[in-house]
């Protein structure tokens, strides 16, 4: 599997626009997943109420890109059982995964080759 891996530096993800240039630039590199640091995002990306969530991974799906956050959320999980719950949800599948670290990812991946 072939993993477009995002810095950690650089400006805040979050819009539907960010996940269609992701897009692109996974497709340029070949790669079925995007690994994203959790740091990345703007805070209220993980307020679900805002839908920037939703519409980030939907359009990762709908070009059948997986998703991997990584990295510590649980101040939003502790906030919001809302958000827990998708995680937990999300983490049962195959598409959009939230991991501790880039160690947690290979281990889970390799799960699934």
């Amino acid at each position: 599997m072939t993993i477009l891996f995002v810095d950690a530096e650089g400006p805040k993800l979050g819009s539907e626009s960010d996940a269609v240039d992701l897009v692109g630039d996974a497709f340029g590199l070949e790669a079925t997943m995007i690994a994203i640091p959790a740091e990345r995002f703007r805070p209220e990306f993980f307020e679900l109420r805002t839908r920037l969530m939703g519409e980030f991974t939907q359009k990762l799906v709908n070009y059948r890109i997986r998703l991997a956050i990584v990295g510590d959320i649980s101040r939003f999980t502790q906030v919001s059982e809302s958000l827990r719950a998708f995680v937990a949800e999300s983490n049962r599948g195959r598409h959009i995964w939230f991991v501790a670290d880039r160690r947690s990812l290979q281990d889970r991946i390799a799960t699934i080759d």
